[in-house]
């Protein structure tokens, strides 16, 4: 695999509220898989002082917080629905999120590692994976769950969902899928069946 990494590296993703990150914390949990999240690498890179941070700020200065801080919900609202900011934004984001992504994969071992990204597809971090898992709900349930989780409004979940890929094409891209379209019990036996399966099916082709 190109960038300096050698798999095997499992990519999960899935739309907003579908249950991705608790998928991937339990493999973290109970399994010991090594996790790199984007969300989380997505936050890092502009942080105060980055590249990234400064160069946010002195286009959007009503992005900064009184605390010193990105506002990322004046983001969110202001930046993401706005197709040519966003895209912006995506420009400088996008690179160092990926080179902090790879940078972190490289480092990382175990039976497999975890890339767990909202927007795998999208913003072509599946290229650095060697399989992909979707964790699929329903629209209905994604809003449901979103808004209960973030206490954002119905119309800006509902405009996240928009720059994401449709559920449909999303599964179709998937090599795995695990369905969570019910209780968050079913979702960990799930979650549990797939990791056996996965380590097993990575030791029987590594033989």
């Amino acid at each position: 695999m190109g960038n300096g990494l050698t798999g095997p590296i499992l990519g999960v993703t899935g739309g907003i509220g579908s249950g991705k990150t608790v998928v991937s914390d339990l493999l973290h949990n109970e399994f010991g898989i090594h996790v790199v999240d984007a969300d989380v690498v997505a936050r890092e890179v502009v942080a105060p002082e980055q590249p990234a941070f400064d160069a946010i700020v002195s286009r959007f200065p009503e992005s900064l917080s009184p605390d010193g801080t990105l506002n990322r919900l004046w983001l969110r609202t202001h930046v993401l629905p706005d197709d040519e900011r966003r895209k912006w934004l995506e420009s400088i984001t996008h690179p160092a999120i990926r080179q902090s992504i790879v940078a972190q994969l490289a480092s990382a071992s175990g039976p497999y590692r975890v890339l767990v990204s909202p927007l795998l597809f999208e913003s072509g971090q599946a290229e650095l994976c060697d399989a992909t898992l979707v964790v699929d709900a329903a629209e209905r349930q994604q809003v449901e769950r979103a808004m209960q989780r973030d206490g954002n409004g119905a119309a800006l979940i509902q405009q996240i969902m928009s720059k994401q890929w449709p559920r449909d094409k999303r599964l179709q891209a998937a090599d795995f899928i695990i369905d969570n379209t019910g209780s968050l019990e079913a979702l960990h036996k799930a979650t549990q069946r797939f990791h056996h399966r996965y380590v097993q099916q990575l030791s029987s082709s590594a033989q």
